[in-house]
Order: C-alpha cells, then sequence, then structure tokens
C-alpha cells in the first residue's frame, strides 16, 4: 500500500512558527518582568516607611536659666610689684612660693647714676655750708650785707632739698612687698631692662579665691549677689565645680560692653589662681518639669511622632536652659519627639524612627 504525506501549508506553518516565538519571548522576559515587579514593590514598601530620623522622649528633669561669663582666677586679697623707674635687673630675691613680709626687698634696679648723682650732692652741700658759716661771721662784723648771707642760706636749704630728693628716687631702684603674703608668680631675670609699670612680681593670699569674670551687658540684669554658679576647666574635666557670686561691678566697660562680676570659690577648690574658667551663672531654676533636647523646637513647636506619623504640635516653653528646654504645656511625659526638628517633613507624614535617650540635665 502506498502511502503519501502532504507538505503542511502555509498557514499551519506560520501558527506554528508564532506560537514558538511567543514561548521563547515569555522565557526570556518573564523573569525579568518579575524582577521589576518586585522591584517596585519594594520602592513602594520603602517609600511608604517614610524617612528616617531620631527622636528624644520627653523626660522629667530639673531646668536652669543660666548666663554664660568667661574669666579666670585669682586671690582675692593681692597686690602687683612694679618698679617705678627705668633700670637693668641687679638682684632678685629667687622667692617663687615663698612667704614674705610687708618691706621686705624683692629685687634691686642698677642705681650707679643715682648714687652718684647724690654724691655730688652731698659735696655741693659742704660748700655752700661752708659759704653760709663764712657769711655769717662776715655778717657779725659787719663786712657784707645781710641780703647776700640770705642768699648764702637759701642755696644751701635748696641743695639739701634736692639731696632728700635724691635720696628718695634711689628708693625706686628697690622692689619691697607691699603687704604680707606669699610670692604667687616672679618675672625677669637679672640683666633685663625693665621699664616703669612692667609687673615683676605679684603677691597675695593664697585663699580664698575667686573667678573674676565678664559678663555681657545685655546678660548683666538677670545676675544677682547670691547665685549659684557651675564651673568648667580643661584642668578639671568632668569634675563638678561650683562657687557663688560674691560681687558685681558697679560700672561697666563701654568698650568690650561688658561687667566685672567675681565668683566666690569655696576654700577647698581644686582651681588655681590664674587658670581661665568657664562660668554658668544659674539666673532661675525649677524642679521636676518636662523637658525635650533643645534642638527638637523649632518656632515654639515639636514634631510628634504618632503611630508612625509626625503631627506638628505647638507648645508652651519656659526655661531654655543649656541643652535642654522646659515644655509647660502642649505634651506629656514619655512621648516621642523628632530630635533635631525636621522642618522638610508635613504635618501627618508617614516617619521612620530611631529612639534615642536625652542625657539627663
Amino acid at each position: 500500500m502506498n502511502m503519501r504525506f502532504s507538505p503542511p501549508s502555509t498557514a499551519e506553518a506560520d501558527i506554528g512558527s508564532d506560537g514558538e516565538h511567543r514561548s521563547l519571548s515569555l522565557r526570556r522576559w518573564g523573569p525579568i518582568l518579575l524582577l521589576l515587579a518586585a522591584s517596585a514593590g519594594g520602592a513602594w514598601w520603602w517609600l511608604s516607611r517614610g524617612p528616617a530620623i531620631t527622636a528624644a522622649r520627653v523626660t522629667r528633669g530639673d531646668a536652669a536659666e543660666i548666663v554664660y561669663a568667661t574669666g579666670a582666677v585669682e586671690p582675692e586679697t593681692w597686690s602687683r610689684s612694679t618698679p617705678l623707674v627705668r633700670g637693668r635687673i641687679v638682684e632678685r630675691c629667687r622667692c617663687e612660693g615663698k612667704a614674705v613680709k610687708a618691706g621686705d626687698i624683692l629685687a634691686r634696679l642698677d642705681d650707679k647714676e643715682a648714687q652718684a648723682t647724690l654724691n655730688d650732692l652731698h659735696a655741693l652741700e659742704v660748700f655752700q655750708r661752708r659759704e653760709f658759716d663764712r657769711q655769717t661771721q662776715l655778717l657779725a662784723r659787719g663786712a657784707t650785707t645781710s641780703q647776700a648771707q640770705q642768699r648764702a642760706e637759701s642755696d644751701l636749704a635748696r641743695i639739701q632739698a634736692q639731696i632728700a630728693a635724691q635720696a628718695q628716687r634711689l628708693d625706686y631702684f628697690k622692689l619691697v612687698a607691699p603687704m604680707d603674703g606669699v610670692v604667687l608668680k616672679e618675672d625677669g631675670e637679672v640683666g633685663d631692662m625693665v621699664d616703669p609699670g612692667t609687673i615683676l612680681y605679684r603677691i597675695g593670699l593664697e585663699r580664698p579665691l575667686w573667678v573674676v569674670a565678664d559678663v555681657n551687658e545685655e546678660d548683666i540684669p538677670r545676675v544677682e549677689v547670691g547665685q549659684n554658679v557651675l564651673l568648667r576647666t580643661d584642668a578639671f574635666a568632668g569634675q563638678p565645680l561650683s562657687g557663688v557670686v560674691k560681687l558685681i561691678t558697679p560700672a561697666g566697660d563701654p568698650v568690650s560692653k561688658t561687667f566685672r562680676v567675681r565668683v566666690g570659690l569655696p576654700d577647698d577648690t581644686p582651681l588655681r589662681v590664674g587658670m581661665s574658667v568657664e562660668a554658668n551663672i544659674v539666673t532661675r531654676e525649677k524642679r521636676d518639669v518636662l523637658l525635650v533636647p533643645s534642638n527638637a523646637v523649632a518656632n515654639g513647636r515639636l514634631l510628634v511622632i504618632d503611630e508612625g506619623r509626625a503631627r506638628m504640635r505647638k507648645v508652651g516653653i519656659g526655661i531654655r536652659g543649656n541643652g535642654f528646654v522646659e515644655v509647660v504645656d502642649g505634651i506629656s511625659a514619655g512621648e516621642l519627639v523628632a530630635s533635631p526638628a525636621t522642618t522638610n517633613i508635613r504635618d501627618g507624614s508617614r516617619v521612620r524612627w530611631r529612639d534615642i535617650e536625652p542625657a539627663v540635665p
């Protein structure tokens, strides 16, 4: 039996070819389409979470309003010793850190020239005294006039006055201790030329000490005697240091626009004379109040995080302290607020946050 096979028609061949192409296309683009769909879904999920921020919880604590100042530690009782004339140092006591009495010689300047001038005046005094005695004898014999005798007496008195002044000037070449105390600092070396007013010695009592600080004139109305002061210095970083406002200078400096405030220190203070100090004068203080970080407040508002969304809330602000702000109304303890405040987030927007606990003020 003879069998005959006929070739497929053109239509049948085209259908078979298209089906094969569609199958190849699905196998090629299917994974890519699935990947794009997954990426789109992930992007939508990521964006729906909102921007990431840091947040802090509203806490309770003590709030303090402060006035900032800078100054240096000084003895309450001390004095400076300076030369009154220009000269070269020829002797110094080398007594830094030692006790001295008022009138003790601390240093000497070269006084050879001044001493020579005094010797000349003494020689002139001898001559003038002899002339006065001679005129007195001549007047007794009637050999001269009273005017000549009086002139000789006047010349003698003038020389004696010059001797007294020069002797006093010789004392200017000595630096003496102006008070009983301890030599806190000694400057200058033998051979140095010094001018009048150059501070060579600082003498005072080692206790009590105070901090002499400069306060801006716009802050001085809030400063009063008796206010507590928190002090900080790099020499004792992390160690609590305190003082009390003891004196406020009545007159300010119109050039620097500051007033001088003296802060008394306790006798057991570790601070030393000459140390630079930062002073925080506590002008107002409240106990057990609501606190938020200072950077969480923007234009009297807080960005409160509520059920994953940011809510802009207006609050009442009280004391603005160092790093913290008192909130008097509009929020409760334990609520979360954006810290720092983020101005580019709309009210009601979804946000992601990392909860951080602020340091206790």
